[in-house]
């Protein structure tokens, strides 16, 4: 019986991963020394989104990654 509940756990979560999409990636700016990166999250406080959301990891093409 654990094994067969443990089992379904297993494919729910396979399952919810295969609809999992990628997230977007974000231009950052640095308040003190004005460098830009590309990130999905932020580097740090100092830093403020500038552009985005972009589909790749260069920030080239626009749009949400699906």
């Amino acid at each position: 019986m654990k094994s067969r509940i443990a089992s379904f756990g297993l494919l729910a979560l396979v399952c919810a991963a295969a609809f999992a999409s990628g997230a977007p990636w974000y231009k950052w700016l640095n308040s003190y020394d004005n460098t830009i990166l590309c990130a999905q999250t932020t580097p740090g406080e100092t830093w403020s989104i500038v552009q985005g959301p972009f589909m790749d990891s260069q920030c080239r093409k626009p749009g949400n990654p699906q």
